[in-house]
Formats: C-alpha cells, sequence, structure tokens
C-alpha cells in the first residue's frame, strides 16, 4: 500500500515550521523541495563515519569508493541507466556547461544546435557559448504563448541537415508544461543529431526512462526530489567515454569518472541516492525501480487532484489569469499565474504572511516570461509536492482572494 500523505509529512522535519502563527505551506517545490530525516542522516554518516577521498588504500577511502559506486547504481535505477552512464556535479547548469564544452570541441562553424523558448536557461546559455566558442548557429523553437505547449511545427522547421543537437526541456520549470521527449529524440536522430534532455522538472514528479526516450544525454538536480544541492548527468556510455571533457592529467580517462572533475560532494552523493530511495520507500514492489514507479504514478494522481483544486479555485476568481496547460492536459503539478495590478513579488510577500509560500519571478524561464508579456515583473509559481495536502492548497486559494 502506498503510504499516506500524513505519514510522509512526518518524514520532513521542515513542516513542523511557523510563521505569523500559521503553519508553512511550501509551494516553492519547483525551486527546490523541502528534505526528509533520511537524506541528512545518510550526509551524516558519511560525514561522521566514512569522510575521506577516493581511490586510496585504507578503510574509509574504499568505504567513500563504494559509496560513490553504490550511489551510481541508485541513480541509475532512478533513471533506467546504467551505473557507468551516472555522472556527479555541482548541480544541472555547471554540468551542462561542462557537456557543451566537451561536445563543441568536436562541432563545426555552422553546425547547428536546436533550443526551445520554453527552456530554463540553463539549457540555453550554455549551448549559446559555443556560438562564440566555435562558430556554431543556435536555432530557437518557438512556444505556442496560449497554451503553454512548443510548436511541433516549427520544431520541424528549425530542424535541418546541420544540426547537430536538440537541447530540450522535459517539462517546463514555469508552466508545468510535459513535452514530448521520445518524439523530439526521433526528429533527431533522423537527421544524426543527439538529443540531450533537461529533466530537473520532471524527475520529481515522473518516472525519468532514458532507454524509452532513446536520448543520448539527460541532466537533473537531486535538489528538486527530496536531495541536497548536486546535480546528476546522464550519458550514454559511449558517448561519455568518446568525449574529450575538459580534465586534469592525473584524472581518470574512463566514463564516468573521466566527466567529474575535482573532489566530487561525496555527502551530497550520498544524499542523493537516499533521495531516491526515500521516493521508493513510498509504494511496494520487488525492485526499486519498480517501487519507484509505483510512487511516482500515485504521487502523480495525488498531484493532479491538487493541482485541479488549485486551478478551479484560481480561474473562479476574475482578479487572477493562469497561464499553461490546463488539469487534464499532460503536465506536472505547477501551476503559474498572475493578479491584476499586484507584482508577483508582492503576492509572494502577502502569502507569505499567511505561512504559504510560493515563487515569484521568472525563474530562470526568461524566454517564457517574454513570451507571455510579463516581464518584468514574472509570475507566481505554486507548485504541489508530496507532502502538499487540501488544506494547503485552500490556505492558498484563501490568500489569492483576499489579494
Amino acid at each position: 500500500m502506498m503510504t499516506s500523505t500524513e505519514e510522509i509529512r512526518r518524514c520532513f522535519p521542515a513542516l513542523e515550521r511557523t510563521h505569523n502563527g500559521y503553519s508553512v505551506a511550501y509551494f516553492d517545490g519547483p525551486g527546490g523541495t523541502q528534505v526528509p530525516r533520511t537524506v541528512v542522516e545518510a550526509m551524516n554518516d558519511y560525514l561522521y563515519h566514512h569522510n575521506a577521498n577516493t581511490h586510496w588504500a585504507y578503510p574509509t577511502s574504499e568505504e567513500t569508493d563504494a559509496i560513490i559506486d553504490s550511489a551510481r547504481s541508485v541513480l541509475a535505477d532512478f533513471l533506467n541507466a546504467g551505473p557507468t552512464e551516472i555522472v556527479f556535479g555541482a548541480n544541472m547548469t555547471t554540468l551542462t556547461f561542462h557537456l557543451a564544452r566537451a561536445l563543441g570541441r568536436r562541432y563545426e562553424r555552422d553546425d547547428e544546435i536546436l533550443v526551445t523558448e520554453l527552456d530554463h536557461h540553463a539549457n540555453i546559455a550554455p549551448w549559446r557559448t559555443l556560438e562564440n566558442e566555435c562558430g556554431v548557429k543556435v536555432r530557437v523553437v518557438k512556444m505556442i504563448p496560449k497554451t503553454g505547449e512548443l510548436d511541433w511545427d516549427d520544431f520541424s522547421r528549425q530542424l535541418t541537415e546541420r544540426t547537430k543537437l536538440v537541447a530540450i526541456g522535459a517539462a517546463s520549470n514555469a508552466l508545468g508544461t510535459i513535452n514530448d521527449v521520445r518524439r523530439a529524440a526521433e526528429m533527431a536522430h533522423s537527421l544524426d543529431a543527439k538529443i540531450f534532455v533537461d529533466a530537473v522538472h520532471y524527475a520529481p514528479h515522473e518516472l525519468v526512462d532514458v532507454r524509452d526516450w532513446n536520448c543520448d544525454f539527460l541532466a537533473c538536480s537531486a535538489y528538486k526530489f527530496y536531495g541536497p544541492h548536486i546535480g546528476i548527468l546522464y550519458g550514454r556510455h559511449d558517448l561519455l567515454g568518446s568525449l574529450d571533457f575538459p580534465k586534469l592529467i592525473p584524472a581518470p580517462d574512463s566514463a564516468p569518472e573521466n566527466a567529474e572533475t575535482g573532489t566530487q560532494n561525496h555527502e551530497g552523493i550520498a544524499g542523493a541516492a537516499a533521495a531516491v530511495d526515500f521516493l521508493a520507500s513510498l509504494a511496494p514492489g520487488p525492485t526499486r525501480r519498480e517501487r519507484l514507479h509505483a510512487a511516482l504514478r500515485q504521487l502523480h494522481e495525488r498531484g493532479d487532484a491538487l493541482i485541479t483544486q488549485l486551478w478551479n479555485g484560481l480561474q473562479k476568481m476574475r482578479h487572477v489569469h493562469l497561464y499553461g496547460p490546463p488539469p487534464g492536459t499532460t503536465r506536472t503539478p505547477t501551476i503559474a499565474f498572475t493578479v491584476n495590478g499586484v507584482p508577483s513579488v508582492e503576492v509572494a510577500k502577502k502569502l507569505a504572511k499567511r505561512g504559504v509560500f510560493v515563487s515569484h519571478g521568472d525563474f530562470y524561464a526568461m524566454t517564457v516570461v517574454e513570451r507571455l508579456g510579463q516581464a518584468p515583473h514574472g509570475l507566481v509559481r505554486a507548485g504541489c509536492a508530496c507532502y502538499t495536502t487540501s488544506e494547503e492548497v485552500d490556505r492558498l486559494l484563501v490568500g489569492a482572494r483576499e489579494l
């Protein structure tokens, strides 16, 4: 049986916080979720009992090697990859810049990279840098502002024989839109181009499957799925091993360590694995992957009910404008809205006084906000997590109604 929301909430000490006499309702998960005790305990255990550098012939170093190897296996289960296809790094942005530099060494002037207007700029800026560094051309797929979805006709138009890479988000961190990654991969591969997927906003809500998507590279961040501030990069093993990543001469040459620069965040790696195991612990099943599938399926159903409640409540308010795909479509439990005549930062401040924490601004999805005509103030964003309750949604609605 799936763990109840009440039982899940008991795992998160942050939920004991109060503000102005209210229990805090965290709707800021799309920018980073709260963390369960087991994640912090795993990080503490590493630092207290196993802390060392790697590949040396004494127990704590060997234990560190084993913890990192185990974490690669856990994250491989999370993404349906192989352990030697898992790279750790500071965050998704840093890993994407690192990958872009390695790929750029293969590109020639006038080669093309495809990005989209719907993406977080961590999946745009790294590829833009290659325009200056090696003369590639970046082409941009338009979004449809009315629906918050990609324009697939424009996607087809932007693909050419010069396309070397398609960089696409699995889900929009601003609007909650879920993109058809498998379709994008098929279109890219039909022209012998590679595909890079930003799964940062997708991974907390839907089970990633790099094999089913047939993607070449994918990045996500553990702090979006109840873990610490650390990034994960997946790369097909043959591709990782063939890339000329910037690295020190004495550093390992084989994948995945050839893509990891310097001493890694070992406690963060332990915490990332613990975050995946926390999600897997929420539902029964014979394997970690099957438990993850069952847990995320149930969390999706709960999230869909919460986001429907929130969307329908906001939609009844004449002073509120909603953006992105409505409930019932393929989306994450993340909603963006504006309040007539009230900047997003003021909305956030007023809701915070009631203990309701929401995000505001452009969320580094600056192009989305511009295309929606909401620069410079941006949007208000509310995201539901595994610990969100219907009562908390009602509190957000009451606060929005009084603005």
